[in-house]
This record gives C-alpha cells, sequence and structure tokens, in this order.
C-alpha cells in the first residue's frame, strides 16, 4: 500500500525534474524542498542512468550530501542566502578542484587534484552551490573521445569536449554544469544533447584555474534546460578576475532579469545556411526549413560573407600553434600516451611560421569589425548549432565546424534545443549575438525559445 507519506516524496522527486532550475532554486529557498532531497533525487537517476551515459569522471556521493546536509542546515539559521544556495553542479574535468581529481581526460594526469580551486568554482561555491562532482571531457579537451555516450541514444556521440557536462543535464543527473569552449564544445553537445548551452562573450568569464589550450580562444561556456537556467548560473561566472587578463568588468547583476522581461521590440534575424548547408541530412535541413517558414516575419536568408571561408584556416593556426606551446612538456615527455588526434595537431603547431600566427591574430579584428556591422540592423543570426543530429559510433565527438567562426570572434552563442532531425533525435538552433551585447542576446534567445513552445503548444 502507497502512503501518502510516499505520495508526497514521489511527488517532490517529479517536480526536481520537471520545473526549471530557477523554479527548483526558488523552492529550495522558500524551505518546500530541501538541498538533501534535491541531491538525493539526482543521484537516484545517477544510479539508474550513469552506467550507460557514463558522463562522471569523479563523484563523491558522501561528501554531496553532506555538503547537502550543511546547507539545508545554515539555510534553517535565517542567515543571508546565496542565488544558488544548496543547489548542485557538475563541473567539467578541466576546472581545477582542489578536493577532487582534475584529470583532464588523460591518463597522464591521473588522480591529480588542482592546487586550488578555479575561479568559477570560487564563484559558484560562493553563491551556494555545491560541487557535484566532475564531468567527463575529451584528452585534455580536444578530440580524443572519453567514454560519455549519448542520453538519446547510448550507439551515439554526445559530442565533446564538455561531453560530461552536456550528457549529465541532458540525462536529468544535474540541473546545471559548466564547459569549456574553445572550437565547439559547448553549442555541438547542447544541440546533440537536445539541451541549451551557452557560451558568453569572449572576455566575460575568468579562465583561471582550467586548463589551457589558447588563451585567444578558451572561453568558459554554461549548461542548462532553459535559457533562463543558464542566465541564473551566467550571471555569477560573470565577473572580471586580475588574474585573467582577458577578463573585463561587466554588469551581469541583472542578466536574468532582462532574460526574463523580453524584448520591447519584434526581433529581426539574420540566417546563414552556411557552407556546411549542404552536410547536414535531407530530414535535418527539413526541420531548419520550417523554422525559417514558421518566423518568416522575423528571420531573413542572407548569402555568407566571403571573408568567412578564410575563418578556419586562421582558427586552426592559432589553436594548433597555441597547443603545441601549452602541451609541450606532456608532448617531450609522454608522447606514446597521448591520443593519436592530439599529437597531431601538436606537430602541426610547431610547424607554423610566427608570421602566419601574427596574420592569424590580426584577423580576429578585422573579421569582428566588418561582421559587426550586421548588428546594427538585426538582434543576431541564426545557423545549425551541428552539421545534423549526433553522430552514429563513438570514436568521434562530430564536427565543431558551424561553431568555429562565431568561437574565432568571440561571439556570444547559444544552442537551444527547438528541433528534431532523424530517429526524432535533438537538432540544435544556433543563435548568435554581438560581442559584449549578452543581456539583449539572452532576452533574444529567450524569445526564440517561448515563440517555439507556442507554436508548437
Amino acid at each position: 500500500m502507497v502512503t501518502r507519506r510516499v505520495i508526497r516524496k514521489l511527488k517532490k522527486m517529479i517536480d526536481i525534474f520537471s520545473i526549471s532550475t530557477n523554479e527548483l532554486v526558488a523552492k529550495m529557498r522558500s524551505g518546500d524542498i530541501s538541498s538533501v532531497e534535491v541531491c538525493k533525487a539526482y543521484l537516484d537517476r545517477i544510479k539508474k542512468y550513469e552506467k550507460d551515459v557514463k558522463a562522471w569522471s569523479f563523484l563523491d556521493k558522501k561528501n554531496l550530501l553532506e555538503k547537502a546536509e550543511e546547507a539545508d542546515e545554515y539555510r534553517k539559521s535565517g542567515k543571508p542566502l546565496g542565488p544558488l544556495h544548496g543547489l548542485p553542479i557538475g563541473v567539467k574535468d578541466i576546472i581545477a578542484t582542489y578536493d577532487m581529481p582534475t584529470e583532464c581526460g588523460s591518463v597522464l594526469r591521473k588522480g591529480i587534484s588542482g592546487a586550488a580551486d578555479a575561479e568559477v568554482v570560487n564563484l559558484i561555491k560562493g553563491a551556494g552551490a555545491i560541487v557535484m562532482g566532475k564531468t567527463v571531457t575529451t584528452e585534455f579537451a580536444y578530440f580524443d573521445p572519453g567514454k560519455t555516450t549519448n542520453p538519446h541514444d547510448y550507439t551515439r556521440t554526445p559530442g565533446g569536449s564538455s561531453s560530461g557536462s552536456a550528457a549529465v543535464v541532458a540525462a536529468h543527473m544535474a540541473p546545471l554544469a559548466i564547459g569549456t569552449q574553445t572550437n565547439g564544445s559547448v553549442t555541438r553537445p547542447a544541440s546533440y544533447c537536445g539541451i541549451v548551452g551557452y557560451k558568453p562573450s569572449f572576455g566575460l568569464i575568468s579562465r583561471t584555474g582550467i586548463l589551457k589550450q589558447s588563451l585567444k580562444l578558451d572561453q568558459v561556456g554554461v549548461f542548462g534546460k532553459t535559457v533562463e537556467d543558464v542566465a541564473l548560473l551566467a550571471k555569477i561566472l560573470i565577473k572580471k578576475d586580475i588574474l585573467d587578463d582577458d577578463t573585463i568588468h561587466y554588469a551581469a547583476d541583472e542578466m536574468l532579469e532582462v532574460c526574463k522581461k523580453g524584448l520591447i521590440f519584434e526581433p529581426k534575424f539574420i540566417f546563414y545556411k552556411t557552407s556546411s548547408w549542404k552536410k547536414i541530412s535531407k530530414e535535418s535541413q527539413k526541420a531548419f526549413e520550417f523554422l525559417l517558414k514558421e518566423f518568416k516575419n522575423n528571420i531573413e536568408v542572407f548569402d555568407e560573407p566571403s571573408y568567412f571561408k578564410d575563418i578556419p584556416k586562421y582558427h586552426q593556426i592559432i589553436h594548433e600553434t597555441d597547443m603545441a606551446n601549452s602541451f609541450q612538456d606532456f608532448y617531450k615527455k609522454s608522447k606514446k600516451k597521448m591520443g593519436k588526434k592530439l599529437v597531431e595537431a601538436i606537430e602541426r603547431g610547431l610547424k607554423y611560421s610566427a608570421k602566419e600566427y601574427v596574420d592569424a591574430v590580426d584577423f580576429m579584428k578585422q573579421s569582428y569589425k566588418s561582421y559587426s556591422e550586421v548588428f546594427e540592423d538585426y538582434y543576431g543570426v541564426i545557423t545549425p548549432a551541428s552539421t545534423g543530429v549526433a553522430d552514429k559510433g563513438l570514436g568521434s565527438t562530430g564536427s565543431p565546424e558551424l561553431s568555429t567562426i562565431w568561437t574565432y570572434m568571440g561571439l556570444p552563442t547559444i544552442s537551444l534545443p527547438l528541433l528534431s532531425g532523424e530517429n526524432n533525435l535533438p537538432l540544435g538552433v544556433q543563435l548568435i549575438g554581438d560581442k559584449l551585447d549578452d543581456l539583449r542576446f539572452l532576452a533574444s534567445a529567450n524569445w526564440l525559445e517561448k515563440n517555439c513552445k507556442k507554436k508548437n503548444d
């Protein structure tokens, strides 16, 4: 016989996974749901699905529940609470934690922890959040895959390099997660896994304490179920860091409020099919054609600017040259223990000339200057977030080519789970905004998300 107590408990557990993270945080602050109850619910999900999804590289269940108990006791004290108080969050395993291993997906760092927490970890802890554990990444956040599978189809890739962070949110094994992007490592996993993945403008979030691939390209991103959920986490992480020279002062305190408030005017977007359009399956193309038809009053189709074709080459030069520098010690001492794709990239990076590198960096400013005029008349650019649904097999993380241009220019990007492709698998819609216009950008993304939902209802 099912008692009323069990029914109430089940109701709470169901609510945890059916409501947004913003709503969950509100319920925790009010005491309707405790941090212990929330963490136990996610641990139950992990117990059920982790054996197939394989998204965690480190998880200390005992420590998680102890931290949750501490959070609940603190809340009962009546003292001021942080905006993420008692909320469990997954952290990509290239982000340093002093009390958990930071192995970077490599046997060369087996069991090694950071000397101190990364700045982003300090910020979420300061907001009251609990680090659940470390999520799987590809080897040194490059292309050699980790063990994680796609929650929608275990035979398919979840994308990379933030594979575990995307998968834990998609499988409801964490409400939010932090990842990174140097090419397409937030937008592509979000697209494949059917969740929201947001990478803010370059310079908004600190990289201190995070594995360095390329200081010119490395950026931090966040995963959640909705646009408002990623705004909740992003506003905590956006802060000037004196140890990261590329970070700037940016007023993000009202990011969530602006996102919720919405736009004053009806937005206009540009749609680029890009040169990768022909690589997308017919079924996925049809999904985007449907989107264009549904939003014909808001979206104009443009040809891709001619200079875009040069950007992947320049991005590669910077990326691989910087990796050759960042990973040179590992390469010299342990080349044979490193993945084939990573070794090949490092060896290409060693061959580029100083002039090639300088030209690639200079083109960053030139390309953005030319491109920024787009945003005088439009709220953003829409493209596919990936070349289709998640690739079959686990030997590759898929192509990042639909993210390369925007990462290179440091523009804010977000992948929205608005479409489905073949086999009813998720197909992300990528929205790109103007540099440092992140507040309006997220409001635009929220508008697109909500209006797509209205049309589907």
